[in-house]
């Protein structure tokens, strides 16, 4: 890609907009049964305005019944933000009921650190309603963000994998065709794919040979248990030096909005250093989904991370989960075959997209 798109020449008029193949929602249901397009009347495509989050909470759910969403997260994953720019948010309306949007995002508040990533931007998110599907609209509201990140200098743009705030972790390519259709269209292509994975609980112990070998680490004298209030520095160190800004973040969130200890696992080697931890109900407070989760570089293949994932599970269990699941993981990583062995199994894929523009 060399330059912005533009879908029309005034994103702001009335009108029809840019005719062409119409995929219909990221975390969206893409619309249209066959046949010619929908007339969309007169369909006006303006920034985000007061008043609009509830109609459009109704419009997504309406649009896109595989992947709704609350009110509640809406307000907290969008509006809360502090990088939310109502500009960024492109709303479509139809005698003043929102018939779809379009969200793109830049930072304008680091992760931690100064880093803005002045080069790149996201889409978290687009939809359109059923009744006004497979004519265009879709295309005019992703253009719309798009021309608008790239007047902000945004030359790299991934699709809903936009941390901390995504609703999705990328394109289900299964549910949503018409999306990926028009997604590649306009220049978006995979990095990479995830895959969510689910696991049921009801009757769950620790294995045998978990149990052996948490036996055996401890008496090389690794300790496992809830963290005191000062391992969670150590515990914090762990997660920004190995994993990157944003699961600290999650962590100290999940804490500061009333999340139990008892919900974090962690490992200690001999010397007391906090190498490795696990917990569930950080994200959110769905007390069962599970993460984030990891062991230090250099203590890998030793057992830790299976002993804390299944620790984990029993704690979960113990506190009434019938069930334990996440987003986001690489199904052929070792971190994919270590959930396997677990009993998790691949519920969901997902497709990171990226589009990139060079001068």
């Amino acid at each position: 890609m060399t330059g912005p798109v533009t879908g029309v020449a005034d994103e702001r008029d009335e009108g029809e907009g840019a005719g062409g193949r119409d995929g219909q929602g990221g975390a969206a249901r893409p619309g249209g049964t066959g046949g010619g397009p929908t007339p969309v009347g007169r369909v006006r495509v303006r920034d985000f305005a007061p008043g609009d989050g509830a109609p459009l909470v109704t419009a997504w759910a309406r649009s896109v019944p595989s992947d709704p969403v609350t009110r509640e997260r809406f307000r907290r994953h969008v509006l809360l933000d502090p990088n939310f720019d109502p500009a960024g948010l492109r709303v479509a309306v139809r005698d003043g009921e929102v018939m779809g949007a379009a969200y793109g995002v830049r930072r304008r508040v680091p992760v931690a650190g100064s880093d803005l990533e002045p080069e790149q931007g996201w889409v978290p998110f687009f939809f359109v309603d059923p009744a006004v599907r497979r004519a265009g609209l879709g295309r005019r509201l992703v253009t719309g963000v798009l021309d608008w990140l790239a007047g902000h200098g945004r030359t790299r743009v991934d699709f809903a994998s936009y941390t901390p705030h995504y609703f999705l972790p990328g394109l289900d390519r299964d549910a949503y065709p018409e999306a990926a259709r028009l997604l590649m269209d306009l220049g978006f292509a995979p990095r990479l794919e995830a895959v969510a994975m689910d696991r049921g609980l009801v009757g769950y112990r620790i294995p045998e040979a978990v149990r052996q070998r948490t036996a055996a680490l401890a008496a090389e004298g690794y300790r496992f248990g809830t963290p005191r209030d000062d391992d969670l520095v150590g515990l914090l160190r762990l997660a920004e030096d190995e994993f990157g800004p944003d699961w600290p973040q999650a962590v100290r969130h999940a804490l500061d909005t009333g999340a139990p200890l008892d919900r974090i696992v962690t490992a200690h080697d001999p010397a007391g250093e906090v190498v490795g931890w696990a917990m569930h109900g950080a994200y959110e407070g769905l007390a069962e989904r599970f993460g984030p989760f990891g062991v230090r570089a250099d203590q890998r293949g030793t057992g830790l991370g299976k002993v804390l994932l299944h620790l984990t599970l029993e704690r979960m269990r113990a506190a009434g989960a019938h069930g334990a699941w996440f987003l986001w993981t690489g199904e052929g990583s070792a971190a994919g075959h270590l959930y396997r062995s677990a009993g998790f199994a691949t519920t969901r894929r997902f497709q990171v997209l990226r589009r990139e523009v060079r001068p």
